[in-house]
């Protein structure tokens, strides 16, 4: 049976460059793909791009990947799929093309565009539609920063069928730079859509590189040597099943708890993550154990592909300044809460000095031991650069009046940045063109029109229902393994049970109001339990929660210590789960 084998060596644009050496000296892949782009990526390109009309890519691409890697690339045949290109696609094909070039190498580059809408800013604002997830308004025209929306794989395929070996690409999904490759390959047609859904699958385990392979991983002891974590490697057979493993001598660990994690990483509803080319059902995938460090996954299920592409634009929305320092001594968190409260407080002496309004946002949060020594992060928000400025240096100013025990990491005085905030709206399909430029020859199409999906055709699962009496307690991390991340304003959360038998009793502890009390303090909403929903993965003994409005805006849109909620997983591993006596002793 034909295999394709992908490597997956870029999680975001900065990652390291070890995994592209990593897999040309494993030898014998087809491909290596590259995720580089997140929401926030594209504001900071494209105020790049409004400085220097040549920047607006992921220059470590070319830097770090393509020059010191292009000859051996060349001469193993395999081939590039990136998202590199960010909101200046064409001037990262340049670069590349520059560098085939000076190495005398027969490489063809293609390049993908039609993502970027920031041109069509001024039509947009006609419809001014309303966010897809809250309905805010639409935000002031001359606040935005970048428009993309997410295309699909089908052009990755177009450009590989035309002999593209370098593909780069502006905003698509981040599994497509993978689907693209499997369409190719294996013939995919735009209704196969368990198969797409499979290949969407592979990417979405790839597309975070080492977070597969023990990164961010529960049981990080058995992860050994991260200093040479080896980077996932996906071998895809046509029906869309796939093993998961990595290069040999590297470091980290392939497992059910690291391929599991990754697949729950970062979605909301697993029987409705929708993609431009498929909404997928990861419901009933299983993953399984296939040897030392490879791990098998069964294909997915999908459904027609949505008529509409989900569109992100990012705007400016005031500026934040924040700082850590530390308190150590008799009553250190008192300490920290006054220095607090004096810094906001001389600020606010100048800002009515200046007329300038007031803070709309503060923060203070405090680490450690409130009793002797405390780490404490302070940071705020306001309209104006001016007014971040002031906080700044009032907080410098108050290092030689504050409480005894004050100690800040020397260097220089932190600068305010912009807060950028995500707005999420819908574009239909037949409203963008896509074009696929190989070696200058370029060809536009435009997509399928796909379907409305209608949520009310899901089959939900039955709840898992328990077998025996649970009345021994134990922490949910002697159950189960689990990962949290974020899209926007919104946490996802997702905990695999290390047994089967331990579904049903997770099941029902972890109840959306049990979730909402346990975030409590970081959900912007009176009534937390309706922010949480919960989801039933059977084939994979999983539960996936979505948790709205709890990261304080999120990415730099936020001032909170964990804007991405990186950390919610590991704080729901501490919530007690009642199970009977048999599995309490297991675990013993």
């Amino acid at each position: 049976m034909k295999t394709v084998k992908i490597g997956g060596a870029s999680g975001y644009w900065g990652d390291s460059a070890m995994a592209t050496p990593q897999f040309l000296a494993e030898g014998g892949l087809n491909y290596i793909v590259y995720d580089y782009l997140a929401e926030i990526t594209m504001s900071i390109l494209a105020r790049a791009r409004a400085k220097d009309p040549n920047a607006g890519y992921a220059t470590d691409f070319i830097t770090a990947v393509l020059k010191p890697n292009l000859r051996e690339i060349a001469n193993q045949g395999v081939k590039i799929i990136s998202n590199a290109g960010g909101v200046n696609p064409a001037a990262c094909a340049a670069a590349a093309r520059a560098l085939v070039a000076e190495a005398g190498l027969d490489l063809s580059v293609a390049v993908i565009s039609g993502d970027d809408l920031t041109d069509r800013k001024d039509d947009i604002v006609k419809h001014a539609p309303g966010d897809m997830f809250t309905g805010a308004d639409f935000p002031p025209p001359d606040k935005i920063a970048s428009i993309n929306a997410y295309l699909g794989a089908f052009p990755v395929a177009n450009a590989l069928s035309r002999g593209a070996d370098i593909i780069i690409t502006g905003r698509v999904v981040d599994s497509a730079v993978t689907l693209g490759a499997l369409i190719h390959e294996f013939g995919w047609a735009r209704d196969d859509w368990d198969k797409l859904a499979s290949g969407s699958l592979a990417g979405h385990i790839l597309e975070c590189g080492p977070q597969a392979t023990g990164g961010n991983f529960t049981d990080w002891e058995d992860a050994g040597d991260i200093a040479n974590i080896g980077y996932p490697i996906a071998e895809i057979t046509g029906d869309g099943s796939f093993d998961v493993t990595k290069p040999q001598g590297t470091g980290g660990v392939v497992n059910v708890g690291t391929v599991s994690e990754q697949m729950l990483y970062e979605i909301g509803d697993p029987q409705a993550y929708m993609l431009p080319d498929v909404v997928c059902d990861f419901s009933n995938v299983q993953i399984t154990q296939a040897g030392e460090d490879r791990v098998h996954v069964s294909p997915a299920a999908g459904g027609p592909a949505p008529d509409r592409y989900k569109t992100c634009l990012t705007y400016q929305d005031g500026f934040r300044a924040g700082l850590m320092l530390s308190f150590v001594g008799r009553d250190a968190g008192e300490k920290a809460r006054r220095f607090a409260d004096a810094a906001f407080e001389r600020s606010r002496r100048i800002f009515r000095q200046f007329n300038a309004g007031d803070f709309t946002e503060t923060s203070v949060e405090l680490i450690g031991d409130p009793s002797r020594e405390v780490a404490v992060k302070l940071a705020v928000k306001h309209p104006d650069m001016m007014g971040a400025g002031i906080f700044l240096k009032e907080v410098s100013g108050l290092g030689l009046a504050t409480q005894p025990g004050l100690a800040i990491f020397s260097g220089l005085r932190p600068k305010p940045s912009p807060v950028v905030r995500l707005f999420s709206y819908l574009t239909p399909k037949s409203d963008i063109e896509i074009t696929i430029d190989v070696d200058g020859a370029a060809e536009t199409a435009k997509d399928t029109p796909g379907v409305a999906f209608d949520p009310s055709t899901i089959d939900r699962p039955a709840p898992p229902e328990p077998t025996g009496k649970a009345d021994i307690e134990v922490p949910l991390e002697k159950l189960a393994w689990a990962r949290s991340g974020d899209k926007g304003d919104k946490a996802n959360i997702g905990v695999i049970a290390r047994d089967a038998k331990n579904v049903p009793y997770i099941w029902a502890a972890l109840t959306e109001q049990k979730v909402a009390d346990r975030f409590a303090d970081f959900i912007d909403s009176k009534d937390g339990a309706s922010n949480v929903q919960r989801f039933l993965l059977p084939g994979s003994n999983a539960v996936n929660f979505l948790i709205d409005a709890v990261l304080g805006g999120g990415g730099v849109a936020s001032i909170r210590n964990d804007p991405q909620g990186k950390g919610y997983g590991q704080m729901l591993l501490d919530t007690p789960v009642a199970v009977p006596e048999d599995i309490a002793k297991a675990l013993s």
